[in-house]
């Protein structure tokens, strides 16, 4: 535990759902159970169902995942709950039109939910963080202070506290298939080069567990099983390739030499 904590995330202490994280043995776990996880905490909480009688949220229930699609802007003053749903979502958070939200979703206070934006459902949402237009986010925990404010993908991950995505950044979680897996409608596990080992994730879809601080520029693709320690920035239009990127690090592209010259 403590090696996550210095590794990746010194702040977990200040994210309401630190227990997330106890009693793992990779840094990627969290994930295997998060809609068990969700549903526990929703059972847990107090407060009566809401949504429902909210103004200006619909609640569809046209597929099997019900979810709630929001019709104009909103800002709660108190937390609203569908046990039903499996949705929570705090007071002070901001609800944009068009914005649409699955369950199993916790989402935390004074968030900025905005327009077009896709919650996916098994998600995990701290304080503080904007989810911008057309941002899709599916089994994936933000911390505090995240901002994918741009035309985002966030596919099974973990972003810690104070973590920016600039505009069209993306974290990838299906890697290339053979013609085989395809034929077979198959995905093979994830594996993880670390310390001259390839360790098996157990997940087919896995995206990347990005430290607290990282800055990650416009445009960059971080590849399935990508691991990246706090206080890295990661340059613009930059692919990084998976395994353990240490802390406190500049990842450029491999030939980085944009210059400005006379024409």
């Amino acid at each position: 535990m403590r090696h996550f904590l210095d590794t990746y995330f010194p702040q977990l202490n200040n994210f309401a759902h630190n227990d997330i994280f106890k009693n793992i043995n990779q840094v990627w776990d969290p994930l295997k159970n998060l809609d068990k996880v969700i549903t526990r905490i929703l059972a847990e909480d107090p407060t009566g169902d809401q949504i429902e009688s909210v103004s200006g949220l619909t609640i569809d229930t046209s597929s099997s995942v019900k979810s709630i699609v929001v019709k104009r802007w909103i800002k709660l003053k108190t937390p609203i709950i569908s046990q039903a749903l499996e949705i929570r979502i705090d007071s002070g958070t901001v609800l944009e039109p068009t914005a649409i939200i699955k369950g199993p979703s916790v989402i935390g206070k004074n968030n900025d939910i905005r327009q077009g934006s896709y919650l996916r459902g098994n998600i995990v949402v701290g304080n503080n963080c904007v989810i911008g237009h057309c941002t899709e986010i599916k089994n994936s925990i933000l911390m505090n202070h995240v901002e994918a404010g741009h035309f985002n993908y966030i596919g099974d991950s973990i972003l810690g506290s104070f973590v920016n995505m600039g505009a069209g950044s993306r974290l990838a979680n299906v890697q290339f298939r053979g013609l085989k897996e395809k034929m077979d409608d198959t995905i093979n596990d994830i594996k993880i080069p670390i310390e001259n080992k390839l360790i098996s994730t157990g997940f087919s879809k896995l995206g990347s567990i990005i430290g607290d601080n990282v800055e990650i520029g416009c445009n960059a693709v971080l590849s399935p099983g990508t691991l990246i320690g706090k206080d890295n920035w990661i340059y613009p239009n930059c692919t990084v390739s998976k395994g353990f990127h240490p802390p406190g690090h500049f990842i450029t592209p491999s030939e980085h030499k944009s210059k400005s010259r006379k024409k």
